[in-house]
């Protein structure tokens, strides 16, 4: 089964080296669309991990940034938060990308690097971080999640 151009799904376990490069992994690579070349785009999630756009995810995150008023103060640190720490990366030969030092910081990797896909992105995360958000979330509202359920159709 093929699943549409640019969709991340899974759970990989990866190692973080000493230069900051993440391997992404081969599924997620042979998924991704010709148009992107390669190249993502890391930057901050709103948890502790780093979120990992294709270029052309990435081009639409721009976008709607774009459409938010530098007017707004709210609007403006969310644009800082998201942009600031926004950095191309072309997979190398051996699949990886190289992760900036104040995003590695930022999602506490150390070693051990746990890659999620999320649908249109990629997140990273400290295993034990995303442990922790895990147990956190269990407790989340049942009836708050039954009605997002319901937006699916299915």
């Amino acid at each position: 089964m093929t699943l549409n151009k640019d969709t991340f799904t899974g759970e990989y376990q990866y190692s973080l080296d000493s230069k900051g490069r993440v391997n992404i992994p081969a599924k997620f690579r042979q998924s991704l669309s010709k148009k992107n070349q390669n190249t993502f785009v890391a930057t901050r999630g709103q948890d502790p991990c780093i979120w990992v756009y294709p270029i052309s995810e990435w081009k639409k995150i721009e976008d709607e940034l774009r459409n938010l008023s530098s007017v707004s103060g709210v609007h403006r640190t969310f644009i800082r938060q998201i942009a600031r720490s926004a950095t191309p990366s072309t997979c190398d030969k051996q699949g990886r990308i190289t992760i900036s030092p104040s995003l590695i910081s930022y999602a506490q990797l150390d070693k051990d690097a746990l890659i999620l896909g999320m649908i249109n992105k990629i997140e990273i995360w400290n295993p034990s971080t995303l442990d922790k958000v895990d147990k956190k979330n269990i407790n989340n509202d049942i009836n708050e999640l039954n009605a997002l359920a319901d937006k699916i159709v299915i």
